[in-house]
């Protein structure tokens, strides 16, 4: 992992809050996730920042030495974002809607609502893993639009200049090699998964893996995780056998992969559009939101086991009004 500029925002919340309680509240954060993200940060950085003991959190002769620079770091970084965002807008084309996405079946289907409610808009796009950063563009005017996800318990800060719409509440599923023993199941267990190896995206990525966490530790155990990977590399080690995993309910099952429902539901994602309220998306709101509401019902039918699911629990399908 390198250092980035979130880092460094996280280590001066830490010190002008006094302590990782009220630093966690104030970005938004829970305490464990902070103190983890604190441990990779000084373990990149050579040693601890801050001293932590019953009366808060107090920098380091190190933790001083960072805090100098990333004071004097920040202030120019917010300068150069604020300029080139000004300057984005101010030579942004006429017509031109840039959309961001994270991983899910929503994009689509807001690509050809934009086109239709906009004739002749340009349109193009930007994927990410993470919601965080796309959210941080939609603020700096970079993205008009953008779809994002979120867990309960974690989800989207709200950002100046930008709606949250959320589209639809959907369980995670589990992503499994096609020859697992508990794949002749209709649904599987979370804790029998937990004694498999696991493969997981980076845990510096978004909040999926702190939800995910504390989910697990109702099991009584947090599962072995040796491979971390995204995309076609997580899928690729899931069928091979190697690992299990988790996946979006709307994951098309390929070759050597299975998709099923976990027991009891006890994940849940939140698909979210986004986009900014100057932007020229916001007169179309409500009806992209209906357009990509009903893209998603249809992609539903594509997806074997999220159709069964389905079909047995038609009240816990989280739809807007």
């Amino acid at each position: 992992m390198d250092l980035e500029v979130r880092h460094l925002r996280v280590i001066c919340a830490i010190a002008e809050a006094g302590s990782l309680t009220r630093a966690a509240a104030t970005l938004r954060m829970t305490q464990p996730g902070l103190s983890a993200q604190l441990r990779r940060i000084e373990a990149m950085l050579g040693g601890p920042i801050f001293d932590r003991g019953q009366t808060g959190a107090e920098p380091t002769a190190l933790g001083e030495l960072v805090l100098t620079r990333a004071r004097a770091i920040l202030p120019g970084i917010d300068g150069l974002l604020a300029d080139t965002a000004r300057a984005a807008r101010c030579g942004s084309a006429p017509g031109r809607v840039r959309l961001g996405a994270v991983g899910g079946p929503l994009l689509a289907d807001l690509i050809v609502a934009t086109r239709e409610l906009i004739p002749g808009s340009d349109v193009t796009t930007r994927c990410q893993y993470s919601p965080s950063p796309l959210l941080d563009d939609l603020a700096a005017g970079r993205l008009e639009a953008a779809v994002l996800g979120d867990n309960p318990g974690h989800e989207l800060p709200p950002r100046e200049g930008v709606a949250l719409h959320p589209v639809v509440t959907e369980p995670v599923f589990a992503l499994l090699p096609s020859i697992h023993p508990l794949a002749v199941r209709e649904e599987v267990s979370l804790k029998e998964l937990i004694a498999d190896d696991w493969a997981m995206p980076h845990p510096d990525s978004d909040r999926t893996r702190e939800y995910w966490a504390s989910v697990f530790a109702r099991t009584g155990r947090q599962p072995c995780t040796p491979y971390e990977a995204e995309g076609r590399q997580l899928i690729d080690i899931v069928r091979t056998g190697l690992a299990v995993s988790l996946c979006q309910a709307t994951f098309i099952e390929v070759p050597g992969v299975a998709v099923r429902p976990l027991a009891g539901n006890p994940l849940w994602y939140r698909h979210v559009l986004a986009w900014r309220h100057d932007g020229p998306l916001a007169a179309h709101g409500d009806e992209i939101v209906r357009r990509v509401a009903e893209g998603y019902l249809a992609t539903c039918g594509d997806t074997p086991a999220y159709a069964r699911w389905r079909g047995r629990h038609p009240e816990l399908l989280r739809l807007p009004e």
